[in-house]
């Protein structure tokens, strides 16, 4: 079937879910910069979380560019990622909310390994469907990067309890590493159609 409606749905839910997370940011009742001191957690959690989404919103953008087709596997592939992403303004809140609190941080870690693997599920199914010797596939080969961002929140989890800062700064770790789009699929399609 054609990846349009999937496209389409999926740009959609992203858009709620990034509204979604501004409208928990409460607006303070008095007209004065004192007001605001309270909200400065809430607001690096939403931009942490804004960048996650924008990340995973040009990777997708990416990923389905590279192909023509779906399949019923990978539209229920496409509904997992979008489930887990689905939760981070929940996590992002409480987080933003409790101070960075170590649960909140392990919670939101959590959010953020699933919506790794739930990416892997995707990508893989699309490289399933599409065969081995794809486009996307020669694209993401052994996906190094997907990996290590697999094991860093693996390990910022834990480490949230231990020193929440320490893991905080994996996430941003994680988060630089993907914030620019993933060049190997804009390469391959490049290349792709300079070469027919």
């Amino acid at each position: 079937m054609n990846k349009g409606r999937l496209e389409a749905f999926s740009d959609g839910v992203l858009a709620i879910i990034i509204t979604i997370m501004v409208l928990e940011m409460k607006v303070p009742h008095d007209a004065t910069f004192e007001e605001l001191k309270p909200l400065f957690p809430v607001f690096i959690s939403y931009l942490l979380s804004f960048i996650y989404l924008g990340i995973y919103w040009n990777n997708h953008h990416h990923l389905l560019h590279s192909i023509k087709k779906v399949s019923g596997g990978v539209l229920w592939a496409n509904l997992h990622l979008l489930f887990w992403l689905s939760l981070v303004p929940f996590v992002t809140g409480w987080m933003g909310e409790n101070h960075f609190a170590p649960a909140t941080i392990a919670l939101y870690g959590f959010v953020l390994l699933m919506s790794a693997i739930a990416y892997w599920i995707l990508a893989h199914s699309l490289i399933n469907y599409h065969g081995k010797e794809s486009l996307l596939a020669k694209a993401l080969g052994s996906d190094v990067k997907g990996k290590i961002s697999i094991v860093i929140y693996l390990i910022a989890i834990p480490v949230s309890f231990m020193n929440q800062w320490i893991s905080g700064a994996l996430f941003i770790l994680v988060a630089l590493m993907w914030l620019i789009p993933d060049s190997r699929i804009e390469k391959a399609i490049v290349n792709h159609n300079e070469n027919q």
